[in-house]
């Protein structure tokens, strides 16, 4: 399987809504590795690592976010020659 690396930024009502924590439970139930964080302008940055049928399907989740998450823009960037890490940790 050939591992792709993304990392998303994820711009709105996106933090203190539970969404690093929702996307960890998305990316671990596909299995997925990576990250979730918030950034001091108000967005969350994501890397996602795994296949790229789930690195696609979290990344159409990351549009709609958990409960209560108001997302008005997603920008991506694949990750060319990234070491996947081996977790999916939130910060």
């Amino acid at each position: 399987m050939t591992t792709c690396c993304v990392r998303a930024y994820v711009t709105g009502k996106v933090q203190g809504v539970w969404f690093r924590r929702s996307t960890q439970e998305q990316a671990l139930q596909i299995g997925l590795t990576g990250y979730a964080k918030n950034l001091a302008d108000g967005r969350v940055e994501v890397l996602l690592c795994g296949s790229s049928t789930a690195v696609s399907l979290l990344t159409e989740w990351l549009w709609q976010g958990p409960k209560g998450a108001q997302v008005t823009h997603v920008t991506i960037e694949v990750l060319q020659g990234h070491r996947a890490p081996d977790h999916f940790a939130t910060y």
